[in-house]
């Protein structure tokens, strides 16, 4: 098993944890909260503590399920500028879309054939993804996404990996692609671990889990009247008096949640102070501190444009095609396919 690191709070983060973590998004759709308070501030963190930072945009894992990747250029784009909004250093971080790094894909081919299809198969995150997918049948990519991440984290020889619990068999999976090849060819790739945050679970405001694709999430580029607008609609429950009890009224605890982790309150003192104000009230309050959280992100975000996202692509894509090409040449010569005669 590997070893699994926890991710300290942003504030406690003080010191390199890592040579280097990947982690990255498939850009299905807009950046929300979830987004943020799951991952993006712990980006933040890792990165203002001196870590080698990549992002990968995933946008050939779009196809994975479903007939058409849709506006992948928008879509991408306006994931870089929440990336910037957020706090992400373009001096500092590494972000590229995996169709611009050639080299990382040829690993998938060695990697393939060290994985047999009944790991594949029984891979809990996977079929998660193919139930989640509403799909009778797959394509092969879904099938072969646990080795693709594999390429991902195992190009650049990444040491951690930011995961939620729920992505840990694919970590393993890598670690022992990377075992078997070291195996088989000689010492090329490192075991990364798992670099576990405390990630807060959101539900989206219709009670389900909140999705990019699903829209049922407060989005990072909504302005103060499109937040105020869906929190209206969301669902809360019959019951006037309001408590933070996650377990007999979920929706009410989310909403509590959400406004808790956007104002650095405990939600259990919000319930009280809200008390008999019932849904409407907690509503608002819900509202006006996702506003006041999202503020100084949309304040950053109007500084930035296209070009800014576009540098900041073509930056990570220089950089991560020369460690790809790298690793690439000591793969083949690990397998005895370098045909350079000079060498």
């Amino acid at each position: 098993m590997s070893t699994a690191t926890t991710l300290l709070a942003e504030s406690s983060v003080t010191t390199p944890l890592s040579t280097r973590i990947l982690t990255g998004d498939r850009p299905t759709g807009a950046l929300h909260l979830g987004h943020y308070f799951g991952t993006l501030a712990n980006r933040v963190a890792l990165q203002r503590a001196g870590n080698d930072l990549l992002i990968v945009v995933a946008d050939y894992q779009v196809m994975t399920d479903r007939d058409h990747p849709g506006d992948l250029v928008r879509v991408v784009r306006e994931i870089v500028l929440d990336y910037l909004a957020c706090g992400l250093d373009p001096d500092r971080t590494t972000v590229f879309v995996h169709s611009a790094v050639p080299a990382l894909h040829q690993l998938m081919l060695p990697f393939l054939s060290l994985v047999g299809m009944g790991e594949l198969s029984r891979n809990p995150t996977v079929k998660e993804e193919i139930k989640l997918s509403g799909r009778s049948s797959v394509g092969g990519l879904m099938m072969t996404y646990p080795v693709h991440q594999a390429a991902d984290v195992l190009f650049c020889k990444a040491d951690l990996v930011p995961v939620g619990r729920d992505q840990l068999p694919h970590l393993e999976l890598t670690r022992s692609i990377a075992r078997r090849f070291n195996d088989r060819y000689g010492p090329v790739f490192p075991l990364p671990d798992a670099l576990l945050g405390e990630m807060p679970v959101l539900l989206g405001l219709d009670g389900r889990k909140m999705g990019k694709s699903l829209g049922n999430g407060i989005s990072l580029r909504d302005t103060a009247d499109e937040v105020a607008a869906k929190l209206r609609s969301a669902r809360t429950d019959s019951e006037r008096h309001i408590a933070f009890e996650p377990e007999r009224r979920p929706e009410v605890a989310n909403l509590l949640r959400i406004a808790g982790l956007c104002a650095g309150r405990d939600p259990s003192d919000l319930a009280d102070e809200i008390a008999g104000g019932g849904a409407a009230m907690l509503k608002r309050v819900t509202a006006d501190a996702v506003n006041a959280f999202l503020d100084p992100i949309r304040r950053r975000r109007a500084g930035f444009d296209g070009t800014d996202a576009r540098l900041l692509l073509e930056r990570g894509g220089r950089r991560a095609n020369a460690l790809a090409e790298e690793t690439l040449d000591e793969v083949r010569a690990a397998m005895g396919m370098s045909y350079d005669q000079r060498r």
